[in-house]
């Protein structure tokens, strides 16, 4: 057993390895994100997205809200909705084939470049980000109207008070804020890991998840950090990965696997919340979600492990 001294010594350059990697990836996301909202970017967006937005059902209005969200994130791409949705007079089942949307493709400026850093090609993530996004929409579309289910008009069961836009320096708080709020988790991910392998749960959690992870051809290197990754977000999963591919201590395959998976499926406690406060049916948000991410991947990662080693490194890994 190690002594207490050289634990913390491991833990601390853990904390530093992780924090670090992400925040290089994040802050100049974040600032390249409010350059491109300064000059309109996610206006001409929108446009662009318009007629995608008919193809799931979706009126052209909700354009913007996706566009917002694909470049920043679901809390923003929220408060986007709540500014159109009077007008919209949206249903149910249109307001959860926009969640499911929002929940698969969000952020991508910064999640992407963390998949790409993890190994994974940038053109890659993003076609199964978006492109998974699309298909679901149109899936569940076509789920609930050929049912006529959930058709009743939404009601929204909450609505925020539509702010004035922040100053710089307030934006430049809140990046701060949130930044310090990454730092802090990372730091308590990390400490729960490495009690969670000192006394032997971890192997249980391996155990437990097994069968699951033979479908998803994970190996148990990347388990428990797939685990983090669907429950609190691809950001932390993702970061964890980034350390122990640098490490060595998981293949590129099952990197691929699990930042696919991280890349339909994750973060599904409040991200679930968040779109349910549109008015969105767990169903959509939740269920139907998991159970697409969990075929989807499986198929893909049946098509990828056929491929040349040279198709993969030319393709699909960095």
């Amino acid at each position: 057993m190690k002594n207490y001294s050289v634990i913390l010594r491991e833990l601390t350059v853990e904390i530093y390895e992780v924090t670090s990697t992400l925040f290089r990836i994040m802050i100049p996301a974040i600032i390249v994100i409010k350059l491109l909202k300064i000059m309109g970017g996610i206006e001409l967006l929108s446009i662009a997205l318009e007629p995608v937005m008919t193809w799931v059902g979706l009126p052209e209005s909700m354009g913007i809200v996706w566009a917002t969200t694909l470049l920043t994130n679901i809390y923003t791409g929220m408060f986007v909705f709540f500014s159109q949705s009077a007008e919209a007079q949206l249903t149910v089942a249109q307001v959860t084939v926009l969640s499911g949307m929002m929940l698969m493709a969000h952020g991508l400026p910064v999640e992407a470049r963390i998949a790409q850093k993890a190994g994974i090609r940038l053109s890659v993530t993003l076609i199964i980000r978006i492109g998974g996004a699309l298909i679901y929409g149109w899936l569940l579309n076509y789920l609930y109207t050929s049912g006529d289910f959930l058709q009743e008009t939404n009601q929204l069961l909450w609505q925020p008070e539509i702010t004035i836009a922040p100053t710089l320096g307030l934006w430049a708080l809140e990046q701060l804020q949130s930044l310090l709020a990454v730092f802090l988790i990372i730091c308590a991910l990390l400490s729960t890991l490495k009690i969670l392998k000192l006394v032997g749960i971890e192997k249980f959690i391996n155990y437990l998840l097994s069968p699951l992870l033979k479908l998803l051809k994970i190996g148990k290197e990347a388990s428990t950090i797939t685990l983090i990754g669907i429950t609190l977000g691809l950001s932390f999963g993702g970061g964890l990965l980034i350390k122990e591919a640098k490490a060595g201590h998981v293949s590129k395959q099952d990197i691929f696997s699990s930042m696919g998976l991280l890349a339909l499926c994750h973060s599904i406690i409040e991200d679930t919340l968040l779109v349910m406060l549109l008015g969105a049916h767990i169903s959509g948000a939740l269920w139907l979600r998991i159970a697409f991410a969990l075929i989807a991947i499986s198929l893909l990662t049946r098509w990828v492990a056929n491929r040349t080693e040279s198709f993969k490194t030319r393709f699909l890994f960095t």
